[in-house]
């Protein structure tokens, strides 16, 4: 086979080809370059603004476990004028059902009442008060409706239930039919507690939660928390007008019956819930802290970060 020189003008064209082949890998070579090094750099900068607003959000927490600052006071909410501060508040932990107090109280009704205030029928609520009772008793008696460590480990569990109260309100989502709270209601944690002393604070607990408690309507509820937030409308300043569960029950329209006055405390709760969020640019964090005894010898019973709702 006889093979032909290349035409010299073939040669150059060839060459001009090659050349500009090589530019364009060069280009998109480039362009590729800056693209990473544009993401690595907001990537950082993203992480950077994360890291400081998490470092916001622990000085509000910081500033609000000082015993000398109050509910209402300014300094919790901090804005450094660049992009960059934090949004702290001090509440009562007693605002919230403590649930072990309610299972030990035997108070299956509450439990009933509130998962009808979220759509679930009685059925389905009898048996998730029952299994609620089950898990935080020390005996392996099933109660009616209830769930056992037959049940636990027909699941493949063998360590259920923990026969003893709740440490945390996560360990509530072991129990059988929790995921039908979770499916009626995402946010049933703001209803619940394991930290405060017991009954429900009654000049700290929403309305919701009021109008449950006392087997009454919400328009009474709103009128008793109204009474309590004092003039301004506004819940922790120092205009609050703070009442005793013996004037507050009739408001309610509740009766006298003992077992709805034992739901109610009207006595401050020593039990503070700290929540503070820091923000950094588009970035935020949330932090929350469970201190008890804030004012004289605090002990910090908890401290976590939680998503942003």
């Amino acid at each position: 086979m006889i093979i032909l020189p290349l035409n010299p003008r073939h040669k150059k064209g060839a060459f001009m080809i090659a050349v500009f082949w090589i530019m364009a890998v060069m280009g998109l070579a480039l362009v590729a370059t800056t693209r990473i090094a544009r993401y690595q750099s907001s990537v950082a900068a993203a992480q950077m603004n994360g890291i400081e607003a998490r470092q916001l959000a622990e000085m509000g927490v910081a500033v609000a476990a000082n015993p000398q600052v109050e509910k209402w006071d300014l300094i919790l909410n901090r804005d450094f004028g660049d992009g960059t501060g934090y949004n702290a508040k001090i509440t009562s932990e007693g605002g919230r059902f403590n649930i072990n107090y309610i299972l030990l109280s035997e108070d299956k009704e509450l439990i009933r009442r509130i998962l009808d205030n979220w759509d679930i029928d009685f059925d389905q609520a009898s048996e998730i008060a029952d299994a609620l009772t089950d898990w935080i008793d020390a005996d392996d008696n099933e109660q009616l409706n209830g769930a056992e460590f037959d049940y636990y480990e027909g699941q493949g569990y063998q360590n259920r239930p923990f026969n003893r109260p709740f440490y945390d309100l996560d360990e509530m989502r072991l129990v059988r039919g929790m995921d039908l709270v979770e499916a009626a209601n995402p946010r049933w944690r703001e209803w619940f507690t394991v930290w405060s002393s017991g009954a429900l604070d009654i000049n700290e607990a929403k309305a919701e939660l009021l109008a449950v408690a006392a087997e009454g309507n919400l328009e009474n509820a709103i009128e008793l928390v109204q009474t309590i937030d004092g003039p301004d409308g506004i819940r922790n300043t120092e205009d609050d007008q703070p009442v005793q569960v013996a004037d507050a029950l009739p408001i309610l329209g509740a009766g006298d019956d003992p077992a709805i006055v034992g739901r109610f405390n009207g006595q401050r709760e020593t039990t503070d819930r700290i929540e503070s969020i820091g923000y950094a640019g588009a970035h935020r964090r949330k932090v929350v802290l469970i201190i008890r005894n804030r004012n004289s010898r605090p002990t910090i019973l908890d401290r976590r970060e939680e998503p942003i709702q």
